[in-house]
């Protein structure tokens, strides 16, 4: 079962096109463990932004119900 969370991150890249300030809705194919949801919201959009995990700074993120 997937979940869907809010996302504010910014994407730090040396690509222009990849590189900026986002919102949106990120849905992910399982619930992000409570200890560890920053560091599996960054794997994830790192992944989709096919960027390093370290390239990601989250600024504000919440689960959508």
């Amino acid at each position: 079962m997937s979940s869907k969370y809010y996302a504010h991150f910014v994407a730090d890249s040396p690509e222009p096109r990849q590189a900026g300030e986002f919102t949106g809705v990120v849905e992910i194919d399982r619930p992000l463990r409570f200890q560890r949801e920053i560091g599996d919201l960054k794997a994830a959009l790192a992944r989709d932004f096919d960027l390093e995990r370290e390239d990601i700074r989250i600024l504000d993120w919440s689960r959508l119900h």
